[in-house]
């Protein structure tokens, strides 16, 4: 069976499993959301690969080890944001896999066997598989941080939709650090959002188009200063092929708007 594809909004920091402040209201709808993304697939997958916002390389890079450790990637948290544990174990010969199609794609791809989940692999999978008994592989984003250089390493990964593999794509919607908890971003943050679901649902051929060119989107440089966050949602994208997508969670996350997506 063929298994979708996701773009998943992670949050900040390690927020579902320590206090900071935010309303009680955001934390419940967005791990209400997040507990769902497991039942997307028909059935359960054999292994996931995440593209997080959370690690760049010159070139597409794989997470090799079968055991990845914990990397706790952020600073100013209380302690116990520094002892949350998600046991996931890692998958070589998916690693591997995912190289070959990267290779045939025509992209340079490399592996680091050594570096651990980030918050944006381990936050929303911990809240959606708790149990943490499913292979992950993570991979990187490109550097050049072009889309539409990450359409392209999406159309690359789909034939692993067709091998039991579920590609999720974790980053946010809205991504400027200032603008968190700031009532003045609000706007800005629901106008570019209004425009990206309109987009990332739109007919697969003009999906493409508008999410190469999202920086002509309405506040797209106020919602994303740095396109990092957004990118994964190219690489969803690309995978999702002829795939036509919904939004299937739209909230939001200290005070601006931010949304997820699903194909297949």
């Amino acid at each position: 069976m063929r298994m979708p594809v996701a773009f998943v909004p992670h949050g900040g920091g390690p927020w579902p499993f320590v206090d900071f402040g935010l309303p009680q209201a955001e934390i419940d709808s967005l791990s209400s959301y997040l507990r769902g993304v497991r039942d997307l697939p028909k059935e359960p997958p054999r292994a996931i690969v995440v593209v997080s916002a959370h690690w760049e390389e010159t070139s597409p890079t794989v997470m090799s080890s079968p055991a990845p450790p914990m990397l706790y990637d952020y600073s100013g948290f209380p302690r116990d944001s520094y002892e949350i544990q998600w046991p996931a174990p890692g998958d070589p010969k998916l690693a591997a896999r995912v190289r070959s199609l990267l290779d045939a794609a025509g992209f340079t791809s490399a592996e680091n066997a050594t570096r651990g989940f980030d918050h944006g692999t381990f936050v929303p999978l911990k809240v959606a598989w708790p149990e943490a008994n499913i292979p992950v592989v993570q991979l990187s984003l490109e550097r050049s941080l072009d889309a539409r250089r990450h359409l392209k390493l999406g159309r690359a990964l789909a034939p692993l939709r067709d091998e039991g593999v579920f590609i999720l794509g974790s980053g946010n919607t809205f991504h400027n650090m200032r603008g968190f908890g700031d009532p003045r971003a609000v706007e800005g943050s629901e106008k570019f959002d209004e425009w990206l679901r309109a987009a990332a649902t739109a007919s697969p051929r003009e999906r493409d188009e508008l999410l190469e060119k999202w920086a002509d989107a309405p506040y797209a440089r106020f919602c994303h200063p740095r396109e990092e966050h957004l990118l994964p949602l190219m690489v969803v994208a690309g995978a999702a092929g002829d795939d036509r997508g919904t939004t299937t969670w739209t909230g939001t996350f200290a005070k601006v708007r931010i949304s997820a997506f699903h194909y297949g």
